[in-house]
């Protein structure tokens, strides 16, 4: 479903890594929870439990999860739903989505390849949007997060964890140089909250976990003017 290209940069370091089948055999077993925990203090555990509670995956609801990955937190959200409801996980590596596929498939979870600055979705599709450690890593990341808004339906919600610009300046000096030498973004801690709430959400709300930042809001259901 990759449709038509919407231009790319040269890969970074980082976005090849992804692209990596040695990578997307360890991601989320060596590299992601020790990476974060250090980035963050949040262990993965107590991350996905996190996406559960801020996302209210229940029932028949529809969610997306942009760059999946190997699906971990795909399938985690997945089990929270039940009858028609699906946790669609989007990627562009085709290694991760293979891995996806073998690892972390189930009656709730389905898989799709895409570019996720254009998503290949309706308006207003899903009930919960997140994307989890990956931002970061995309050209044009405010266009994906923009993406994000659009599927999302109203009443529901969005969540994002990516990087943030320490307010410690010998941290920053370190951090920022080093982010940038293997293509990561490091982002301004008012990026991701000031884009949500012009895009009209609400509830937005802000932690910052030493070089992280979690994000979540939500879409204000529409007034029936005949009410």
């Amino acid at each position: 479903m990759l449709g038509e290209s919407v231009g790319s940069p040269v890969p970074t370091f980082a976005q090849r890594a992804m692209n990596s089948r040695f990578v997307a055999g360890v991601y989320e077993r060596v590299w992601r929870p020790l990476a974060f925990y250090v980035a963050s203090g949040v262990t993965t555990g107590a991350e996905q439990r996190r996406a559960c509670h801020d996302l209210q995956p229940t029932g028949a609801a529809k969610l997306l999860d942009i760059a999946c990955g190997p699906g971990n937190l795909t399938n985690r959200l997945a089990q929270e739903l039940a009858g028609d409801g699906v946790a669609v996980g989007l990627d562009i590596s085709e290694p991760m989505l293979n891995r996806a596929v073998l690892d972390n498939s189930g009656p709730h979870t389905c898989y799709v390849r895409a570019d996720a600055r254009a998503l290949p979705f309706d308006d207003e599709t899903f009930d919960a949007v997140c994307c989890f450690g990956a931002l970061y890593l995309m050209p044009e990341p405010l266009r994906v997060a923009a993406e994000m808004v659009r599927v999302l339906a109203p009443g529901g919600r969005i969540a994002i964890l990516t990087s943030c610009k320490s307010d410690v300046a010998p941290v920053r000096l370190v951090t920022t140089p080093a982010a940038g030498a293997v293509g990561l973004t490091m982002f301004d801690e008012h990026t991701f909250a000031d884009l949500f709430a012009t895009a009209g959400l609400v509830e937005v709300a802000q932690d910052i976990q030493r070089v992280m930042q979690y994000v979540t809001a939500t879409k204000p259901v529409r007034l029936d003017p005949d009410c």
